[in-house]
């Protein structure tokens, strides 16, 4: 397992997608990678799979996917999303996780970024009345 961020670090991050999920049916999550080898779209794609993201009723999950050992990332979304989103959808984010990646401010970046899927989401996918969290919120690793 890779060790990234530090514990108060990873709460920071957890409570930040639980405050993204309150407002929104959408699910996100974080995942680190380690020993990523191939192309990070597509490792990101394999590890969305992997994690059942795809199986939420509204194919509304958002996977923000790094590979901090070749100081890379990916943010994707479901098929949910992406039919409903213009392409290029999340560069937003990724232009501010790199601003403060670019400053040492990982987690900050990864938080910040986790706030606006969520607002990006509920415009899209609001919280019903009947949601479910389909997700843990907690970091995945590999």
């Amino acid at each position: 397992m890779i060790k990234f961020f530090k514990p108060e670090e990873e709460e920071r991050i957890i409570e930040a997608i639980r405050k993204a999920e309150l407002n929104t049916s959408g699910e996100v999550r974080v995942h680190l990678e380690a020993n990523c080898k191939g192309e990070i779209v597509r490792e990101a794609v394999r590890t969305f799979r992997r994690l059942g993201m795809h199986k939420t009723k509204a194919r509304n999950a958002v996977l923000i996917f790094l590979a901090p050992e070749r100081r890379e990332f990916a943010i994707i979304g479901d098929k949910g999303i992406n039919e409903q989103l213009p392409e290029n959808f999340w560069q937003e984010e990724r232009d501010l996780m790199l601003e403060h990646f670019r400053q040492g401010a990982f987690a900050k970046g990864v938080c910040e970024a986790i706030g606006q899927v969520g607002e990006k989401l509920k415009v899209f996918f609001p919280y019903q009345q009947d949601d479910t969290n389909e997700l843990p919120d907690d970091i995945s690793y590999s």
